[in-house]
């Protein structure tokens, strides 16, 4: 099959068609604006000056500023925060000085934060520049402390300097509770806080009342731990507001600082408020075998429990039983354990617990320590560091435990030993 290329024909003698205009011919019809205008730039164009050394100098300045210029401006707040949350701390920390803006978005990445000076949040200043705190300390912000004071006081609670003009220790000595910020100052602060920072997860203050921890339990629905120092029984009873609470440290009497009351009655408002507890802690506090079973049958969620420097009346230690999902036991600095246990039929062992840990503790009782490893019968660790009078006597107790030839660890450090133990 092929194909034939043929040439049309056309026919000369026909009249040729006028071609309609087109837009662009109409547009640049009337030409004559636009020859002014050029004709205007070419003249101003020649009578313009030839560039002098001057204007070449300062063109060329132009440049090298450019690279001068802050090319983070370009980046967004979200995109910034990003990258200077991927930095390490070491190198985090110096991003304050950039500018004012890298100095605010800094501010959003810090959450752990220790305050030293109160004013810092009855001015605003803590909750404008942290706005995203879930981890805070104010213990030293809560206390006054002379400046031109050259005498240091140091405690594993706290440390601050001390009035010159103590002469010396004298038996109700309570420096710490003289130089505390006033109670409704507390409070005033504790609301401040809350409101701005309700995403707190951690709380660690002193002298507060219930009214400040009320206001902390209703705006902090996520706070999980709570370290409280000064406190009392009425103080608990803003705390039995907090539902999500799990990690509580309560500090009642601390010798020469302050002096403060927790017994059988805050500890069963304690129990019955705050029932998802998984770790506690008792340091300097009062209490009976009441207390320490409201605790044991209202947490059963409770899995730690340390008694640091306890003032237990006698017949206490029996009450552990009700702990029924009790692993772990802390005794800490405590002069006693329980001088007094009751008849054996009482003291019924833990049945969960695995871990016995005594550090700075006396044991010149046997009694009372014959009565601890019978409550600690299931125990699979025991751990003994810095402890007082131990002998051979003592030691012979631990065979009560069902475990004790499967301890897998038997630790003596430091030990100021009695008679000896072999």
């Amino acid at each position: 099959m092929s194909f034939s290329a043929e040439e049309p024909t056309t026919d000369t003698n026909q009249p040729l068609k006028k071609r309609s205009p087109s837009w662009s011919d109409l547009w640049l019809k009337n030409t004559k604006p636009l020859k002014h205008v050029i004709f205007a730039m070419q003249l101003q164009s020649l009578s313009s000056p030839t560039p002098n050394k001057e204007s070449k100098t300062k063109t060329q300045t132009l440049i090298p500023k450019f690279s001068k210029i802050d090319r983070t401006l370009l980046l967004s707040d979200e995109l910034l925060l990003k990258i200077l949350s991927k930095l390490t701390d070491s190198h985090r920390n110096h991003n304050f000085l950039v500018c004012k803006r890298w100095l605010n978005l800094q501010g959003r990445l810090v959450r752990s934060l220790k305050v030293l000076d109160w004013e810092f949040i009855e001015s605003g200043r803590l909750i404008a520049r942290f706005p995203n705190l879930t981890n805070v300390d104010l213990i030293n912000g809560c206390i006054v402390t002379p400046h031109n004071s050259s005498i240091w006081l140091n405690h594993r609670f706290l440390s601050m300097n001390i009035n010159f003009e103590i002469s010396g220790f004298v038996p109700n000595w309570r420096i710490c509770e003289e130089n505390l910020l006033p109670v409704e100052v507390v409070d005033r602060g504790l609301q401040a806080l809350a409101s701005a920072c309700p995403n707190l997860r951690k709380l660690i203050v002193i002298g507060a009342s219930e009214l400040g921890l009320l206001s902390v339990a209703e705006e902090c629905l996520t706070l999980q731990e709570l370290e409280l120092h000064k406190c009392n029984d009425n103080v608990l009873r803003g705390i039995a507001a907090c539902d999500n609470l799990q990690i509580l440290k309560l500090v009642g009497n601390v010798d020469g600082l302050y002096r403060s009351l927790v017994s059988d009655i805050g500890l069963t408002i304690l129990a019955q408020g705050c029932k998802r507890l998984v770790k506690l802690e008792l340091s300097g506090c009062e209490g009976s075998f009441d207390g320490i079973k409201a605790i044991g049958q209202c947490c059963q969620m409770l899995e730690e429990f340390t008694l640091c420097d306890h003032r237990m009346d006698d017949g206490w230690l029996a009450a552990l039983s009700y702990c029924e999902n009790l692993k772990t036991l802390r005794f800490l600095s405590c002069m006693k354990i329980d001088p007094n246990p009751g008849p054996d039929e009482y003291l019924v062992s833990c049945p969960a617990l695995e871990k016995l840990h005594l550090q700075k503790c006396q044991f010149r009782d046997k009694k009372s320590v014959r009565a601890l490893f019978k409550v600690c019968e299931a125990v699979r660790e025991i751990v003994v560091k810095d402890c007082w009078g131990l002998d051979n006597d003592m030691f012979s107790s631990a065979s009560i435990c069902r475990l004790a030839w499967i301890l897998r660890r038997l630790f003596f450090f430091h030990l100021h030993l009695h008679g000896g133990a072999s």
